[in-house]
């Protein structure tokens, strides 16, 4: 379920892995190698058990391609404007190839289309922008309908399939996000007898989509399950329903940096991108086009569901891992 293995053929990964390291890895003028070639992996954000996790897939991924990765991100997932300077900062700097999970769908069309025009092959992991791959561009995205769909059938298996859900966390801003809430409602519909009484848009804002969900739950007081869809709309909803005078059920999404309400029960399930997998997917790919093969355009990456039964199971731990110094 957790292996990282790349989507490209089997025997072209063992010979490129094996054959190419040190061609691939450095930048060749005339007959000497002036030194590894170095791929920027721009996040959405830095230092959360979300996204540290694609470091580490990127990390292994270049140790057996000869690469070298250069990270860094915005402290904030809502920081677009430090996003958009970060990969300028990239293109400036000649980078080969950029890896990036866009904050926003629409403010970094220009800033991608700005690194392609220079010349880097570029990898969009996590949600997709409105560009068509091809070319230099590739997706390395998390399938959101699949999670979508997951979400809904645990709604089904909560309610027994007969009773009310609020969809909180809602972002037209992220096309992921968007696409796992059309998923979400969609496959609600298999089960006419569960009813969406309401649906907010959410914010990267912790107390204030802690605010929303409570308003929700003071307008819809018979409601006992709640679907948040960002890190953030998770984290707040697990706050309010601590505050609820009954039982609250939480299916949430990408909220990994505090797993105890989890591990307790009151949070029931949260579905998660496998960040480690994009990252190492991502990079296999990059040193692909580097060697001028031809890679997919649109990759998806399975999601995960974490519950209380799996939190602690080593799979899970290896998926949350962020320590990628000295990995073999």
């Amino acid at each position: 379920m957790f292996a990282f293995e790349s989507n490209l053929p089997q025997r072209f990964v063992h010979f490129f892995l094996t054959t190419t390291i040190f061609v691939a890895g450095s930048t060749v003028v005339g007959c000497h190698t002036v030194g590894p070639v170095t791929i920027a992996v721009i996040p959405r954000t830095s230092g959360t058990f979300l996204w540290e996790p694609m470091h580490v897939g990127a990390e292994l991924a270049a140790q057996k391609t000869g690469l070298k990765i250069y990270w860094n991100a915005p402290t904030r997932e809502d920081d677009i404007q430090g996003q958009i300077t970060l990969l300028e900062k990239v293109v400036s700097r000649g980078y080969k190839a950029l890896i990036l999970a866009p904050d926003h769908e629409l403010a970094l069309i220009t800033p991608v289309r700005l690194a392609l025009s220079h010349g880097l092959a570029t990898v969009i992991v996590g949600s997709s922008l409105p560009i068509p791959a091809g070319g230099k561009l590739s997706y390395i995205l998390n399938d959101d309908e699949e999670a979508g769909r997951m979400a809904a059938k645990c709604v089904a298996e909560i309610l027994q399939n007969k009773g009310s859900v609020i969809i909180l966390g809602i972002d037209p801003d992220i096309a992921g996000i968007m696409i796992r809430a059309r998923s979400l409602e969609k496959t609600l519909q298999d089960y006419p007898s569960i009813k969406i009484v309401d649906k907010r848009i959410g914010a990267f804002n912790t107390p204030y989509d802690q605010q929303i969900a409570e308003e929700s739950l003071r307008q819809h007081p018979d409601v006992t399950v709640i679907v948040a869809l960002t890190s953030t709309s998770t984290r707040g909803s697990s706050i309010a329903i601590s505050h609820a005078e009954h039982k609250i059920h939480l299916v949430g999404f990408d909220d990994l940096d505090d797993l105890r309400p989890l591990r307790e029960g009151r949070v029931d399930a949260i579905i998660t991108q496998n960040s480690r997998q994009m990252g190492f997917q991502a990079v296999t790919n990059l040193a692909a086009q580097l060697q001028g093969h031809v890679v997919p355009g649109e990759t998806k990456i399975p999601p995960v569901m974490l519950t209380r039964k799996n939190v602690d199971s080593p799979e899970t731990q290896r998926l949350l891992s962020n320590t990628w110094r000295n990995l073999q």
